[in-house]
């Protein structure tokens, strides 16, 4: 039976410390799922697949990229994963921005506990001053509305790296009617039947 730290730490070249970082992450997110829902409690057993990797994948296509805001941070993904494997980088950052307090709060005591580069925002993605090279979302809405909240990064010179599932195709024709973009798609190498989706130029159809 295979090991899924061993397969996680072979696919993503995650050092020890990163290893640990991510279990005292897991023991954190299922102490605090216990209590508030953050994550589907059936897929913690799948963490270092279903979690960890899909969102350390996204390193994989942008190995250069320093800064990142994740939108909709919710539970941490991508976000607390690629703080934590972008740690001791100089000029690293990840912003973590959800309009929900309580998750907020609970991302806000992982970053301290692990030391994270990490700022964490509690308020509207879209309302964000905040300039990166990379805006990322996972499970936060449909590519037309996910669009829209991550429009002023766009406009500050991001690039999106977006986890979707299996309609990200016909999510991608319906944003069509409402922005002009550049997009591409990848399978995702967490699960087969995901996709990320890649865009660059955004802006709105007149």
């Amino acid at each position: 039976m295979s090991d899924p730290i061993a397969d996680f730490r072979a696919k993503s070249g995650a050092s020890d410390q990163n290893i640990a970082d991510l279990k005292v992450f897991l023991d954190m997110l299922t102490e605090t799922n216990a209590v508030m829902n953050l994550v589907g409690p059936d897929s913690l057993p799948d963490f270092w697949n279903r979690h960890a990797w899909d969102s350390a994948q996204l390193l994989s296509l942008e190995p250069d990229a320093l800064t990142w805001a994740d939108l909709g941070a919710g539970a941490g993904f991508p976000g607390v994963v690629l703080a934590i494997m972008l740690k001791g980088r100089e000029g690293a950052h990840v912003w973590l921005i959800d309009s929900l307090g309580k998750r907020c709060r609970f991302l806000q005591t992982v970053v301290d506990a692990l030391d994270l580069p990490v700022t964490v925002i509690n308020g509207r993605a879209e309302e964000q001053q905040v300039k990166v090279e990379i805006v990322t979302a996972r499970a936060v809405a449909a590519m037309e509305k996910l669009l829209g909240y991550a429009q002023p990064y766009f406009q500050r010179g991001a690039k999106g790296l977006f986890l979707k599932g299996e309609k990200a195709e016909a999510e991608l024709k319906d944003a069509a009617g409402v922005w002009h973009f550049e997009a591409g798609l990848s399978v995702s190498r967490s699960d087969p039947r995901g996709r990320i989706v890649s865009v660059g130029s955004l802006r709105r159809v007149r």
